[in-house]
């Protein structure tokens, strides 16, 4: 009769980065953007209608750019180094 083995460990997640303030002072320049732009953007809202399409379809775009970067999608992959 065959004996099965064990299967193997789970590969070790990391739950922190501990990149310490390089990446403090990367969250706080996004957070930065992101209220310059929902203020920029609000001020386009009250100039009329067109403005604020625009303005709010930019917004759209530089907000999805900057969750992108925070998501660090565009980072190097570490865990294969």
């Amino acid at each position: 009769m065959a004996h099965l083995a064990p299967p193997q460990a789970p590969v070790r997640v990391a739950l922190a980065d501990n990149d310490g303030l390089p990446n403090l002072y990367a969250r706080l320049w996004m957070l930065w953007l992101t209220v310059l732009t929902i203020l920029v953007t609000a001020w386009f809202c009250t100039l009329g209608p067109l403005p604020a399409v625009i303005a709010l379809v930019v917004a759209k775009h530089v907000l999805v750019a900057i969750l992108v970067m925070g998501l660090g999608v565009d980072a190097k992959d570490q865990a294969e180094g």
